[in-house]
């Protein structure tokens, strides 16, 4: 995990190597097989992946008082150890509008569930000449499904 102004360095460096960057974000916080997926998935996009990552305080925000169920620390690990993730990136706000405009990928990723309206950044990225895309997701498969499931395989009946 590397902060975003540590990370300059690195991804001036790469830059500068010609190295084509592509970017993508989120909170994965339950780490599924979807997540892996659309990390390759989005990798092949370019020669170095960048995932910004929701701290705990934003993720909390988005997912409610009983989230995150993984700490920064530990989502930024699982994330830095994949093949495809070349930095991991924190932010605290409620998306990577910063990062984005800060480092200028050349392709931004992000699921099919968006639409090329509701990407953070899209417009930004394609008035400086670079590329969205949107993956493919896996069906049937995301963090909240799993977390219905968890909650309600280990609570009682009420009867």
């Amino acid at each position: 995990m590397t902060h975003l102004e540590d990370a300059l360095d690195i991804i001036s460096t790469w830059k500068n190597n010609k190295e084509k960057i592509v970017f993508t974000n989120g909170c994965f916080d339950l780490f599924h097989a979807g997540h892996a997926h659309s990390l390759a998935d989005a990798a092949k996009y370019g020669t170095k992946l960048i995932v910004g990552l929701n701290d705990d305080s934003s993720v909390h925000k988005l997912k409610g008082k009983n989230r995150p169920f993984n700490n920064l620390s530990s989502r930024a690990f699982v994330l830095a150890s994949l093949q495809a993730v070349d930095l991991v990136i924190p932010f605290s706000e409620l998306n990577p509008e910063n990062i984005i405009q800060t480092i200028i990928p050349d392709v931004l990723a992000k699921g099919s569930d968006y639409t090329l309206e509701n990407i953070v950044g899209a417009a930004f990225v394609l008035e400086n000449k670079g590329e969205v895309v949107r993956i493919p997701l896996l069906p049937d498969i995301s963090s909240t499904k799993i977390a219905d499931f968890m909650i309600k395989k280990n609570t009682p009946d009420a009867n």
